[in-house]
């Protein structure tokens, strides 16, 4: 097996929302190689609800891409994650948005696991993190290969001005 980079994405807005987060970083076990700090942002998908905490992750280790997306489903049912509505409230959102083998980027249409993340390149709560822990992030759109600071240049002010920084987790 490869070492491999991921960027995962986590946010919660039920419960212990912190310690839901917290729990993501601390079951990488050392294999977290940057945090962001934790951002509120208001719920997407227009489903009635609480504010969402969010971080996002980059992971690098001994793992296939379906191995994170795995990870991720064992975060969430350890955390008791229910998938009633769509876009609801939750425990804890884990998501895959990208992985990097050998300093490329995955491409898959897999239904189970899309890669880059679909949504990905449309959601400043997932951008916005990552850009702070690492400033020459790029993503993989069907346009190529862009930086993250463009997506985020070109996403409408209202949804960039909803992302509030807060303390690191």
């Amino acid at each position: 097996m490869t070492v491999t980079r991921a960027v995962l994405s986590a946010g919660s807005n039920i419960g212990d929302s912190r310690g839901h987060l917290r729990s993501v970083v601390e079951a990488l076990d050392g294999q977290a190689v940057a945090v962001s700090d934790v951002y509120t942002t208001a719920p997407w998908g227009g489903v009635d609800q609480d504010d969402f905490a969010n971080v996002t992750i980059i992971a690098e280790a001994d793992r296939t891409p379906e191995q994170w997306l795995e990870f991720c489903r064992e975060r969430e049912t350890a955390a008791d994650r229910v998938r009633e509505v769509r876009w609801g409230p939750r425990t804890l959102d884990v998501d895959v948005v990208t992985v990097d083998v050998d300093g490329e980027p995955v491409v898959s249409g897999d239904p189970d696991l899309t890669l880059p993340h679909p949504r990905a390149a449309q959601r400043a709560f997932v951008l916005v993190p990552w850009l702070q822990i690492d400033p020459d992030a790029r993503l993989w759109t069907a346009d190529g290969v862009r930086p993250v600071a463009e997506l985020v240049a070109a996403l409408p002010a209202s949804e960039t001005a909803g992302v509030h920084r807060g303390d690191p987790l």
